[in-house]
C-alpha cells in the first residue's frame, strides 16, 4: 500500500495557497478537469517537488446498469499516467440512466447518486469494477457516497455492501468520512457500525470535508469547514486502523490559506487521538478475502436500469416518484441537483450569468423542471440558451441578441472564423441588431 500522508484537494482556485502550504504530502485532482496534455503549471511544480497527485473521476459511473464507457475508462488512465499517480479513484454510484437496456432516452444527473444495497446492484457494480480495474494501468479506490434518501428493500448495510466489493473485486476503498455523518443524519445510519464492518486493510485513504444541516437534512456541500462530528469519525477510524492518506476536500467558498492549513491540523490532531487509541488497544486480526470472478447476468442489468431510470426521471424530469421512495426526500434531491446543475453551467458558460444577469437563475431553474440534462454541461448550456431564443422569453433585446450571438459562436460544427473582417461583419451585424 502506498503511503500518502496529508494532503488537500488541488483547485484552480487554491493553486498558489497549495503550492506553499507546510506539510502537503499529496495532492488529489478532478480528473476530468485536468488535460493530459495541458497539465497546470502549478501540477508539475509539485510533481517536481515529489508531490504525489491522484487522479479523482467523478463521471464513470460504476454503479450504472452499463458497463463503463470505454472512452471514459481510456481517459482515466491517460491522466493516471500523466501524471505519474501510483493509484486512480472514482465513486460507488450512478450519474446517469436510460439508453439502450430501456429502450429510452439517456438521461444524466450531472451529480453523484447513490445504488441500491442488493444483491442484484452488488454484481453488476462488482463487473463494472473489474472491468475497470483491467482497464487502468495502476490500482482502483473507489469512494462511498453521501446520500439524501434511501432505496427500498435494501439487503445490507453500507458497511457489509464496502465489504462484499472488495472481497470479491480486490477493490481498494476510499473512505469518505464526511459521507458517512451525512448518511447518518439523512439515513439514520451508524458510522461506528460501518466502520466496524468495513475490511480496514483494504482502504486506500480517507477523504475530509465540510457541510452544512438544513431542516434536518445534511447536504455534503465541500463548501463549509470540517464539523467536529466528522472529525470524530474520523478518530474513530484512526483508532482502528492508521490510514495511508487523508485528504482535506473543498471545492468552493475557498477561506483564507490559513484557515485551510489551520483546518489540516486540526485533522492531523484528530488522526493522532485516534493511533493514541490504537496503540493503547489489541490488535484486531485483519479479515481477508479472495477475489472472485463477478459477472451480472442480462436480465441483472436489466432490472437495475429500469430502477435507476425511473429514479432519475423522477429526480429530473418531473415523473412521479417510484413506489416505495420517501417523495419529500426526493423533491430535496431533485432541487438540490437542478441548483448544482445551475451552478456548474455557470462555471462552464459563465458568458450567461453574464448575459442574464439576476435573471440567470431563475431562468434556469425553470427551465431545468422540464428539460433534463441529456449530453453533458456543455450541450446543456446550448441547449438552454436555444429554449430561451426559441421561446422568446428575453424581453430584453440587448441581452436577446447577445445570446444569440454566443449561441451561434458556439453551435456550429466548428468555431466561426477569427478572421478581422470577418469580426467587424460581426460587431456590426450586432451593432446593428441592437438599434
Amino acid at each position: 500500500m502506498v503511503r500518502l500522508g496529508t494532503g488537500i484537494g488541488w483547485r484552480p482556485e487554491i493553486a498558489d495557497a497549495v503550492e506553499r502550504m507546510p506539510g502537503i504530502d499529496w495532492v488529489e485532482t478532478v480528473a476530468e478537469n485536468v488535460c493530459p496534455g495541458h497539465l497546470p503549471e502549478s501540477l508539475l511544480r509539485l510533481r517536481e517537488r515529489g508531490v504525489t497527485v491522484v487522479p479523482h473521476g467523478v463521471s464513470l459511473g460504476l454503479g450504472g446498469a452499463e458497463r463503463p464507457d470505454e472512452g471514459r475508462l481510456t481517459a482515466l488512465a491517460e491522466r493516471a499516467r500523466a501524471l505519474g499517480s501510483p493509484l486512480v479513484t472514482e465513486h460507488i454510484a450512478f450519474v446517469r440512466a436510460g439508453g439502450a437496456l430501456t429502450a429510452s432516452p439517456r438521461l444524466e444527473a450531472g451529480h453523484l447518486l447513490p445504488v441500491p444495497r442488493t444483491r442484484d446492484a452488488l454484481d453488476v457494480l462488482c463487473e463494472n469494477v473489474r472491468i475497470a480495474q483491467d482497464a487502468l494501468p495502476v490500482p482502483l479506490a473507489v469512494e462511498n457516497i453521501a446520500a439524501l434518501f434511501s432505496w427500498p428493500g435494501e439487503e445490507m448495510t453500507e458497511g457489509q455492501f464496502l465489504y462484499e466489493l472488495a472481497d470479491r473485486t480486490g477493490v481498494r476503498l476510499l473512505i469518505d468520512v464526511a459521507n458517512l455523518h451525512t448518511n447518518h443524519v439523512n439515513r439514520g445510519e451508524d458510522p461506528a457500525r460501518a466502520l466496524a464492518e468495513l475490511p480496514l486493510e483494504a482502504i486506500a485513504y480517507v477523504h475530509v470535508a465540510g457541510g452544512f444541516e438544513r431542516d434536518g437534512v445534511w447536504h455534503d456541500s465541500h463548501a463549509h469547514p470540517v464539523p467536529r462530528p466528522v472529525l470524530d469519525i474520523l478518530t474513530d477510524l484512526a483508532s482502528r486502523v492508521s490510514p495511508a492518506g487523508v485528504l482535506l476536500e473543498r471545492d468552493e467558498n475557498f477561506p483564507e490559506p490559513a484557515e485551510l492549513e489551520r483546518e489540516l491540523e486540526t485533522i492531523r490532531e484528530a488522526l493522532a487521538t485516534g493511533g493514541a487509541r490504537r496503540a493503547a488497544a489489541p490488535a484486531e486480526p485483519a479479515r481477508t478475502g479472495s477475489p472472485g470472478v463477478a459477472v451480472a447476468p442480462a436480465p441483472v442489468r436489466e432490472r437495475l436500469a429500469l430502477a435507476q431510470t425511473a429514479l432519475l426521471s423522477a429526480l429530473v424530469a418531473g415523473t412521479p416518484a417510484p413506489e416505495g421512495f420517501d417523495r419529500v426526500r426526493l423533491g430535496v434531491q431533485a432541487r438540490a441537483l437542478a441548483g448544482k446543475r445551475a451552478d456548474v453551467l455557470a462555471k462552464v458558460a459563465p458568458e450567461l450569468p453574464v448575459i442574464l444577469g439576476d435573471g440567470y437563475r431563475p431562468a434556469f431553474l425553470a427551465y431545468a423542471q422540464r428539460h433534463p440534462m441529456t449530453g453533458g454541461y456543455r450541450r446543456d448550456a446550448l441547449d438552454f440558451a436555444g429554449h430561451l431564443l426559441d421561446e422568446g422569453r428575453l424581453a430584453d433585446a440587448d441581452a436577446r441578441a447577445e445570446l444569440r450571438e454566443w449561441w451561434l459562436e458556439r453551435s456550429g460544427p466548428k468555431p466561426r472564423s477569427r478572421r478581422p473582417a470577418v469580426r467587424l461583419a460581426r460587431a456590426t451585424r450586432r451593432v446593428l441588431l441592437r438599434r
